[in-house]
């Protein structure tokens, strides 16, 4: 496999047909199909599927496809790195956190990495699992610190747990339900929850079920944290979150913690890496600086 034929096939990925990708990579449509044609033969399987709909990948070029974008994110990297330790240009790193961060650590861990890097580049997303994860296998991003159940994340990922985490149901101070006590009282009531595989949200589902305790019906489905921490504010819902975020003093203003019991266990809270690829000299630093702000200020698992 050459770097010219992986490229050429992500570009047919992303312009979505051969015309598009040759133009965007300023080649002709005959090289860009002998690029793909040499790329089938070295793999020993047809990669694209070709019909009056137009181009769409086979299961063999759709698993490529996924490792070619990790190759060439990682040759980006590799290059970059070495650009930065010769006085070239800063680093970029791309990291997808947890809000749990930005109540917490964060403020500090800017201050210190600014310091240390004041001419690298940050990009945040959200840490979703549902995002996170392809984007970390993808090489689009370089590390994610979120909340997951490590036993439930692919092999591919590797997950080193930093803190655990209480979640807790939530309403607005006003709520009719904010001085219920029992699971089954509030089970009627519109919940507004996230979800997503291997949420918070999930996990409280499956275990008030196998408690035996009635799950909420009346689900209004949100993958936002702080647009169900908003909506909570504003409406009669009960939401589920982090109890970090709901007991902050900026966060959660207008919000409190129902006092149901029994609580479900703790989450963890990791950071999540690709396995086999090291961090960057400026991502290692920004997860150092991450793993080591968490374990001063919250629980260890």
């Amino acid at each position: 496999m050459k770097d010219h034929q992986l490229k050429a096939l992500v570009q047919v990925a992303e312009s979505g047909s051969i015309r598009a990708a040759a133009r965007a990579m300023n080649l002709s449509q005959s090289a860009l199909t002998k690029a793909l044609r040499e790329l089938e033969e070295d793999v020993g399987a047809e990669l694209l599927q070709r019909s009056y709909k137009g181009i769409g990948f086979t299961p063999e070029g759709s698993a490529l496809l996924v490792r070619a974008r990790l190759v060439l994110a990682t040759i980006d990297k590799a290059r970059a790195e070495i650009r930065q330790m010769r006085g070239g240009a800063g680093a970029h790193v791309k990291a997808a956190i947890t809000p749990l961060l930005t109540a917490t650590v964060l403020p500090a861990v800017l201050s210190a990495f600014r310091k240390a890097q004041p001419d690298a580049e940050l990009t945040f997303h959200e840490g979703l699992l549902v995002q996170a994860l392809p984007g970390l296998i993808e090489g689009k991003i370089d590390f994610a610190i979120a909340l997951a159940s490590p036993q439930d994340l692919p092999y591919e990922i590797e997950f080193e747990p930093l803190a655990d985490i209480d979640a807790v149901p939530m309403v607005r101070t006003t709520h009719p339900l904010a001085e219920a006590r029992d699971w089954n009282t509030v089970a009627d009531a519109e919940w507004v929850l996230n979800l997503s595989a291997g949420s918070q949200s999930m996990n409280l589902v499956g275990w008030l079920r196998a408690r035996g305790f009635r799950a909420p019906t009346r689900i209004l489905h949100c993958s936002s944290p702080y647009l169900i921490l908003d909506m909570v504010r504003r409406n009669d819902l009960i939401g589920y979150g982090p109890k970090v975020l709901v007991t902050d003093a900026q966060v959660g203003v207008g919000l409190r913690p129902l006092a149901l019991q029994p609580l479900p266990p703790t989450m963890p809270l990791g950071l999540m890496t690709l396995r086999g690829v090291p961090l960057g000299s400026a991502a290692k630093m920004l997860a150092n600086l991450c793993r080591r702000e968490l374990q001063s200020c919250l629980p260890r698992p």
